[in-house]
């Protein structure tokens, strides 16, 4: 089942939040404690797949 459809299906009263934790400067440290630009510039990330890269 896909992100998007469970989001959809599961109840709001079952979701939490999810922090999302990224290495910067080499050291790991969560999104939620950048500033807005970080933040922004985060989103924008490309992301990186193994199975993608290797074919």
């Amino acid at each position: 089942m896909s992100t998007q459809s469970l989001r959809d299906t599961l109840p709001s009263d079952r979701r939490q939040r999810c922090e999302v934790w990224t290495r910067v400067m080499g050291y790991h440290r969560p999104v939620s404690q950048f500033n807005v630009g970080k933040q922004s510039e985060h989103r924008e990330r490309r992301h990186f797949r193994e199975e993608t890269a290797a074919s």
